[in-house]
């Protein structure tokens, strides 16, 4: 299936009331899918590799610099804030039973690690970007954190 039938393809879709469309020629299959934020994803799965079409999108509001930055109407304590660099779930401990990897107070070097953040199915260690001392752990474990969320605070 060539570039031009899946871009006409993705025309259709956009000006109809579809919300997913998938076409099959041979071995050749195509799926366009419309999502909520109004762009669509044409992947092709016999194809070597998948093609993908984004409509233009919005520019996002640039994330606070500051780390001072209030959360949930708290201010933060002073020092460097450590964000989280994904949506998960952060535990503080490799598994229930274990201690956490640290504490308010605890001295922290660069790569030590300072939680696990579960997304689809993976772990990812997040680790200490700077040596200091944890001032504040701002995530409570086992529970959902947003991308850029506050997850610790070190001196």
């Amino acid at each position: 299936m060539d570039l031009r039938k899946i871009k006409k393809l993705i025309d259709i879709l956009e000006d109809s009331n579809l919300a997913e469309l998938e076409i099959k020629e041979g071995e050749e299959s195509v799926r366009l899918s419309r999502l909520p934020k109004g762009f669509a994803i044409a992947t092709s799965t016999a194809a070597p590799a998948a093609v993908h079409h984004e409509a233009p999108r919005p520019a996002a509001p640039a994330p606070p610099a500051t780390n001072a930055a209030p959360t949930g109407g708290k201010e933060l304590p002073p020092g460097h804030v450590l964000r989280s660099p994904m949506v998960g779930t952060f535990y503080a401990s490799p598994n229930p039973d274990a201690a956490a990897f640290v504490k308010v107070g605890q001295a922290v070097k660069t790569g030590d690690t300072l939680a696990i953040i579960e997304a689809m199915k993976m772990f990812n260690q997040i680790e200490a970007d700077i040596d200091g001392t944890i001032v504040a752990v701002l995530a409570s474990n086992g529970q959902p954190v947003e991308f850029d969320e506050p997850l610790f605070v070190i001196s």
